[in-house]
């Protein structure tokens, strides 16, 4: 999620030339468009600048996104680039706004509007040559770094550049004779600001809101996580956006008798799977032993118990039928509404208890009704080493 230096040069270098070239441009279109009689071109001047403004933004929200995690921000600083996205989107709606109100009011007095003159269309010319190259630099160096703020900016550019075209064609029908056209085509290049301002704040807002990514991306996902061996299942799919990377939480359901350790092996090998996505940031995995999105919430009284209880019942029984402590490794495997017991004592120890009267069915009879002795059924199998299943 943190950019290297090198993106950062580029998309520093791009914004700047870009920002270059929309000062000389705005101030060229405002001062053509007032001493030529183009409100479309004043419109177009005033767009202008307001990409200036937004690669100001650009740069300095880039260089705050570009920041790694913090105390205060530990999962990076992804989400401010799509905050500057929807600022950069909401600035071209307002601009779009004011344009049009202006627009709608040198059409209804279209009358009383001056006939535009021939330098408006070299500007207008000019703008669109200007403009659509420093889209297609912007868009390119975008892709390049998977910037999202960059594309927008790109986007931003090619609205000035459509929007000099829509220029282009008013002017040169107002000078046609058809005068009002150049006002219609200052409210058209107004809505196609507007448009391109709404999608650019709509999506990164779907960003900021933590809403999931495409659904055939999850169904990618789960596909090379099953692929990984000893993986029974995949599910509790959280995924989101941060900045240009893909943030996801998920839980991975192994065998029960596996140990802590290759558990996490495993959910590790399938993290690694995973990564291989560029587009893949961060990722955070549980281990279950069962499927526990379809497992009711059991109420306090219905909870399995724990080690410490199994054991002290265990323990209970075996101080009451032997005069010394029975040393044994105990292993338990929990499937959501119950526990499998595995009890593992030496060989010798297992002679010691034959010898005794006590062999492994009478033994696990009387685990049985010792451990059963709750309100709420919770005991599966218990299995013995050396001995019998039951």
């Amino acid at each position: 999620m943190q950019r290297t230096e090198q993106e950062i040069k580029a998309a520093n270098k791009v914004t700047w030339v870009g920002a270059a070239v929309n000062a000389v441009l705005g101030l060229l279109k405002i001062i053509f468009g007032f001493l030529f009689h183009s409100a479309a071109l004043i419109a177009d001047g005033i767009h202008s600048l307001s990409d200036l403004i937004t690669d100001v933004m650009v740069v300095l929200i880039l260089k705050v996104s570009a920041k790694g995690p913090d105390e205060d921000h530990p999962w990076g600083h992804g989400h401010f680039e799509a905050l500057g996205t929807v600022i950069l989107g909401s600035i071209l709606i307002a601009v779009a706004g004011a344009m049009a109100y202006d627009s709608t009011l040198n059409l209804i007095q279209a009358s009383e509007l001056l006939l535009p003159e021939w330098p408006v269309l070299v500007i207008a010319a000019l703008s669109i040559a200007a403009k659509e190259w420093i889209y297609r630099y912007t868009l390119q160096i975008g892709k390049r770094i998977d910037s999202a703020l960059l594309i927008a900016n790109a986007w931003h550019s090619r609205t000035d550049a459509l929007s000099s075209i829509v220029v282009f064609i008013g002017v040169a029908g107002a000078m046609a004779g058809f005068i009002w056209l150049d006002a219609l085509a200052a409210l058209i290049v107004a809505i196609m600001v507007a448009k391109i301002g709404w999608d650019l704040s709509w999506s990164n807002l779907q960003q900021l809101l933590s809403t999931s990514i495409p659904k055939e991306d999850i169904d990618r996902y789960k596909e090379q996580i099953l692929s990984i061996e000893g993986i029974i299942n995949v599910h509790s799919f959280k995924t989101r956006t941060m900045g240009n990377k893909h943030v996801m939480e998920l839980h991975i359901q192994v065998a029960p008798h596996l140990s802590a350790s290759e558990g996490h092996y495993i959910g590790n090998k399938a993290c690694q799977r995973l990564q291989n996505n560029q587009e893949i940031g961060h990722i955070i995995f549980h281990i279950d032993t069962y499927d526990d999105e379809d497992l009711d919430i059991a109420p306090p009284e219905t909870k399995l118990p724990s080690r410490r209880d199994v054991t002290q019942s265990i323990d209970q029984y075996f101080s009451a039928i032997f005069p010394k402590a029975v040393p044994y490794q105990l292993s338990l495997y929990y499937y959501g509404r119950h526990i499998d017991i595995e009890i593992l004592l030496s060989l010798e120890q297992l002679q010691l208890l034959r010898q005794n009267g006590h062999d492994e069915e009478t033994l696990i009879s009387g685990l049985k009704a010792v451990l059963n002795q709750t309100p709420i059924p919770w005991l599966g199998t218990i299995y013995l080493a050396g001995g019998i299943k039951q």
